[in-house]
Parts: C-alpha cells; sequence; structure tokens
C-alpha cells in the first residue's frame, strides 16, 4: 500500500505471515521492517506511512477509534480515484 496517513491512531496487529512497514512519503523498502506473526505496529494520527506483504497470504488485525479514514500521500495512489 502507497505512503498514507490516517486521521486517528491505529493499531495493527499481524496475526499471520509477514507484512512490510516503512515510515515516509515515498516507499523505501531497504528503509522498512519486515513483521511476522504476533507483531505490532502502533501509528499516531497523521503519521506518513506504507506497507506491503511479501509473496505468502499476510493476514492482519487494525484496530482504531473512529472516524477512521485512509489518505493517501499521493492522490494519483488512491484506486477509489480510478
Amino acid at each position: 500500500m502507497p505512503p498514507h496517513i490516517h486521521p486517528v491512531f491505529e493499531s495493527v496487529t499481524v496475526l499471520s505471515g509477514t507484512m512490510g512497514s516503512g515510515m515516509g512519503n515515498t516507499v523505501e523498502k531497504s528503509k522498512g521492517k519486515l513483521l511476522g506473526p504476533g507483531s505490532l505496529l502502533l501509528l499516531p494520527a497523521d503519521h506518513p506511512h506504507y506497507v506491503w506483504s511479501e509473496e505468502q497470504e499476510t493476514i492482519i488485525q487494525v484496530t482504531a477509534i473512529g472516524p477512521f479514514d485512509l489518505i493517501y500521500v499521493n492522490p494519483e495512489d488512491d484506486p477509489r480515484n480510478k
């Protein structure tokens, strides 16, 4: 998922598989981290970040107190605009 923000605090738990996570306005996987099952990613509101998964299926749980939204740093990355 390309760089984006959320207007509220977000908690992401990796339930299975592997999820990559990086911070910033551009994707730089070499500066990110791979998170395995049981990993917890905590992100403050309005903090630009990006995530990706590898070849295997990855299941995550996202928790937030709304209203929750996903705002792409680059609006052209938003599939809702296509």
